[in-house]
């Protein structure tokens, strides 16, 4: 895996490292379960600040695609279906509880589904 960022583009950087991770996910290029390259490790790779690369990881660990672990690493925890997934979850939950649904309610209405 090779992820690269343009400094020119208008798309912040972390968002194009987390843009070429999920790609890398996407590709096979890195499977769940592996270990993916320390982020002092990446942003020296593709020079930039380690806390931009910490901004992508935590983006994609939010999307369900990675998993981090102090002291442990970061892994591939998932596919782009399983982020996409949490993605739709994070905002059904958002929206229930804007529309006055607690927890124990929402799971009813989910389990009556399935």
């Amino acid at each position: 895996m090779q992820p690269s960022v343009d400094p020119t583009d208008p798309l912040p950087l972390w968002e194009q490292v987390a843009a070429e991770l999920r790609r890398a996910i996407a590709d096979g290029e890195a499977r769940p379960g592996e270990r993916m390259p320390l982020a002092k490790d990446l942003a020296t790779v593709l020079g930039v600040n380690r806390n931009t690369v910490l901004r992508a990881l935590h983006q994609l660990r939010d999307e369900g695609l990675l998993e981090i672990r102090q002291g442990r690493g970061i892994t591939v925890a998932g596919t782009p279906e399983r982020g996409a997934v949490m993605t739709r979850a994070r905002e059904l939950v958002a929206f229930a509880r804007r529309n006055g649904y607690g927890r124990e309610e929402l799971i009813a209405m989910i389990e009556a589904l399935s």
